[in-house]
């Protein structure tokens, strides 16, 4: 009787297995070379859309994920290009999903522009106010509460012993 109930376990399983695998036709070795293209940054890689069942399932989510990432690399790349080439300093990110990482990183990478763009503004609005006579404007050394560090730190005391210079020599 308990040889019995082991050999039926034992067809289950394998029937199990074969309905697993009849269910579609996604290659082990086809989804190892995407994912393997993907982690070495080949966003255009994408699974074949002909799978049904479950493999199909998750032939279509791996081709969704694929497509936001290189969505994402894209955008990315259009800031860069933008922003850091053409002095469109008003652009900012944008992505079609906004939910979980995917908007975190589309916030992230925008704060970091703007984070960026801080110290050139200010620096704009301190040398205009020096160019039209008034040497009483600073650079702000802090930030939202926060004080300013590294380069920018360096930069806002620059300007702001330029100006001071320049207040003493007007003065004489």
């Amino acid at each position: 009787m308990e040889a019995q109930e082991r050999v039926a376990r034992k067809t289950a399983r394998s029937v199990d297995r074969k309905t697993d695998g009849d269910d579609s036709d996604l290659d082990m070795r086809k989804l190892l070379r995407a994912l393997q293209a993907v982690r070495d940054g080949d966003f255009s890689v994408r699974l074949p859309r002909d799978t049904t069942g479950i493999a199909g399932k998750a032939a279509d989510t791996f081709n969704e994920i694929v497509a936001s990432s290189q969505r994402m690399a894209r955008e990315i790349e259009r800031a860069g290009q933008m922003v850091g080439k053409e002095g469109k300093t008003r652009h900012r990110v944008s992505v079609d999903r906004r939910s979980g990482t995917w908007g975190a990183m589309e916030g992230s990478i925008n704060t970091l522009i703007d984070d960026l763009l801080w110290p050139t503004a200010e620096v704009t609005r301190t040398i205009s106010a020096v160019a039209k006579g008034d040497l009483s404007q600073r650079m702000q050394m802090e930030v939202d509460g926060r004080p300013l560090r590294g380069e920018f730190q360096r930069s806002a005391t620059i300007v702001n012993s330029m100006i001071d210079q320049m207040g003493v020599f007007t003065s004489e």
